[in-house]
């Protein structure tokens, strides 16, 4: 297999690893330099700043996954509509620089006729299942755009956006919410959390159960430096509501942080958990370029 450069471009940050024929990590740097920081035509030089050396290998291989294949990066690349495995990627790749650096597509699907899309999360999932050996199982990755994915048969067959971390972020600092909301310093109350997943989970929907928040800040019912982790919990919970499917195991895939709460809140309902970090992107964009060229 030919030497590959990976490359995950997001929106503000930017990471490459050189990795070893068997897939294993043998260097890897990180930068700034996400898609929004890059001026029309500066995708190359970026590039070239954090792996030129790399590329400067004799038929070195570069996939590049992430924002970089959106509109607003170095070029779009095509979303490869599901059921999508590796051959339907490899067949949407973008090649910027033929036969040595392409943007991976990343993936759409539609619900009643409403479309929804991932772009890098979908080479996160097909890492996790490299790493489990598995071609099947249900992958929530999430963020501040959560993703539920479902694969069978070694494709995505559909999933679905959750704007929980966006919509965390807009009750904590634009509601009345942030009235009596403290700092958030990222620790984990995991009662409180836990009290919001419980609640959640009765409650019907985040618009109904939202508003505890305050109402139990005003009768003294949770301590305030615990209220940031009900309202995780709350908003948190409301994904499993949704979609959370009891006895069904799921993958996690994401920081350390947030694969935490996720497999807190899903033992709390008795569903089994497996974390992957990092490593499921570049697993991932190695067992695509293994596809593209068998060993």
């Amino acid at each position: 297999m030919k030497p590959l450069i990976a490359i995950d471009w997001g929106t503000s940050s930017l990471r490459a690893a050189r990795l070893a024929a068997d897939g294993s990590v043998i260097e890897e740097r990180t930068s700034d330099r996400g898609i929004l920081t890059v001026p029309p035509g500066g995708f190359p030089a970026v590039l070239a700043q954090i792996a030129g050396d790399w590329l400067a290998a004799p038929e070195a291989l570069c996939l590049v996954s992430g924002m970089a294949g959106s509109r607003q990066g170095w070029q779009e690349a095509p979303y490869a509509p599901c059921p999508a495995g590796f051959d339907e990627i490899a067949r949407a790749l973008t090649w910027v620089d033929p036969g040595r650096v392409a943007l991976v597509p990343g993936l759409s699907c539609e619900h009643d006729g409403v479309p929804d899309v991932m772009r890098g999360e979908e080479v996160q999932v097909f890492g996790a299942l490299a790493l489990q050996g598995a071609s099947e199982g249900l992958f929530v990755l999430p963020g501040t755009h959560s993703k539920w994915v479902r694969v069978q048969g070694g494709r995505v067959t559909t999933f679905a956006t959750c704007m929980s971390g966006e919509f965390y972020a807009l009750l904590r600092t634009h509601s009345i919410l942030s009235r009596t909301l403290p700092a958030d310093d990222g620790a984990l109350d995991a009662d409180a959390f836990l009290r919001g997943v419980r609640h959640a989970r009765t409650a019907g929907s985040l618009l109904a159960s939202a508003f505890s928040v305050r109402t139990l800040a005003l009768f003294d019912a949770v301590p305030a430096a615990a209220q940031p982790s009900y309202l995780s919990g709350l908003v948190i919970g409301e994904e499993l509501r949704v979609h959370a499917h009891a006895g069904l195991p799921v993958t996690l895939v994401g920081s350390a942080a947030l694969t935490e709460r996720y497999a807190l809140a899903l033992a709390d309902c008795g569903i089994a958990t497996r974390c992957f970090g990092a490593e499921a992107t570049w697993r991932g964009l190695w067992a695509l370029a293994r596809s593209l060229q068998p060993p």
